[in-house]
């Protein structure tokens, strides 16, 4: 069939996505997946997300809000998912979830889900403001690389991304620090 000219030729098919209708996880996929196998394994009863959009222009979703939808659809009971949409960042993390946990009196232990390069810093902002979750880091940034061989010594890319990740969380653990967020 030959494409329709004029106005009509604009419109959206409604059975065609666009790239903003979709949830976007990139590196905190393993967060998410971790999360749901311990809420359906029963380890945690609830699950608190929180993330604001971090930005400064107005947004669709939280990033909270988009992960909640992921989580209803895959099974999550929507009064079991609380969200915490204000931060946008880890210490606000921190001091949003002890507000909302006083709305929650029910809810007696944590534990914080978080890539294992940022739980460090995590963990410290939490003690921060009297919380004391348990401890469970995902998303590893290591590989075994096996015998060394001459590959061992040649340049890969990916290491820039690995150096990107180390020294941003480094300079933010020094910046917590410094400010008494830690």
């Amino acid at each position: 069939m030959p494409p329709r000219r004029g106005r009509a030729a604009h419109r959206r098919d409604p059975a065609q996505k666009s790239p903003h209708d979709r949830v976007y996880l990139s590196e905190g996929a393993d967060r998410v997946t971790h999360t749901l196998w311990l809420y359906r394994a029963k380890r945690i009863r609830r699950i608190i997300i929180s993330g604001g959009s971090g930005s400064l222009r107005e947004v669709a979703h939280t990033e909270a809000q988009d992960i909640a939808t992921l989580l209803r659809l895959a099974g999550v009971p929507s009064q079991d998912i609380l969200l915490e949409e204000r931060s946008r960042n880890t210490r606000e993390n921190a001091l949003y979830t002890k507000q909302l946990l006083a709305q929650h009196p029910d809810i007696k232990t944590l534990v914080l889900v978080t890539s294992a390069f940022h739980q460090r810093r995590a963990l410290g902002c939490f003690a921060k403001v009297g919380l004391y979750p348990t401890s469970f880091p995902v998303d590893f940034r290591t590989e075994d690389r096996g015998p060394r061989s001459i590959t061992y010594w040649l340049p890969d890319a990916a290491a820039l991304g690995r150096w990107s990740h180390l020294l941003h969380e480094l300079l933010g653990y020094v910046t917590y620090k410094v400010l008494g967020y830690i």
